[in-house]
């Protein structure tokens, strides 16, 4: 899917929002309710392969027929695998096999840690994207991510100036968190026209308002994601992902 055609299905449902389907235990036939009550508001979903993993095979079984499944019923949505994988060249091919032939995501997430060869094979792919980890919502992003260069950048910076070489905007998107609004200026600065993938709103504590108004471009470029806060919800997921979509809507005239 290409930058267009994703910004398009964005205006077309006027939300971004991606459903980050974080399931334990994992069931297939909670996926699937999940899927049927979010698609009409999510353009978007993001499993989190380590719910998968732990569950032995049965949980890869589950992750590929759930793919398998928003595929069919589904085939205009976003699939994106949050692996956060980050290997050397002849390993990161196969995780590249993994995610985008045996099981036909979207974008996977990787970390660029070991640089520009754990991240090419993903780039080999037509028409997929890698999710580069930037700025990320978790507290210990301090311990290196915000620490400054000798320019006076911070390191999420350079990892995006230096990525921005790598890949076009139809193949490299950033991952940058919510519960760090105030930063997504530097980041709109250093990537004026990338998707951002945005996770941390809802249980996280993030503001879908400070995110839309810091982090969409005039063409949109930018996927909302949501986990807890939607599958776990008293309200149902349907309900909580028609809330968050009505959120982000105002936003998307």
């Amino acid at each position: 899917m290409t930058r267009q055609t994703l910004n398009r299905e964005i205006y077309r449902k006027r939300s971004c929002l991606c459903v980050g389907l974080d399931i334990s235990p994992v069931s297939l036939d909670l996926n699937k309710r999940i899927v049927e009550e979010t698609a009409p508001y999510a353009v978007a979903f993001k499993p989190n392969t380590a719910f998968y993993e732990a569950a032995g095979w049965e949980g890869w079984k589950c992750l590929e027929e759930t793919v398998s499944y928003i595929r069919t019923r589904y085939p205009d949505h976003f699939l994106i695998a949050d692996a956060k994988r980050g290997d050397i060249g002849n390993t990161a091919r196969e995780y590249a096999r993994t995610f985008f032939e045996r099981m036909d995501f979207d974008a996977v997430t990787v970390s660029p840690y070991m640089g520009y060869d754990s991240v090419a094979p993903f780039l080999e792919y037509k028409n997929k994207w890698v999710a580069l980890l930037a700025l990320t919502s978790n507290p210990s992003a301090l311990d290196f991510q915000l620490s400054r260069m000798s320019d006076g950048n911070p390191v999420f910076r350079k990892v995006i100036e230096t990525a921005n070489s790598w890949a076009d905007r139809d193949k490299m998107m950033y991952v940058v968190g919510a519960t760090r609004p105030d930063m997504i200026t530097q980041v709109r600065e250093a990537a004026p026209d990338r998707f951002l993938l945005i996770p941390g709103v809802g249980a996280q504590g993030g503001n879908v308002e400070e995110v839309m108004r810091y982090a969409k471009t005039s063409q949109g470029d930018i996927l909302i994601n949501v986990s807890r806060a939607i599958v776990q919800s008293t309200e149902g997921p349907g309900a909580a992902a028609k809330a968050f979509a009505s959120s982000i809507a105002r936003f998307l005239m």
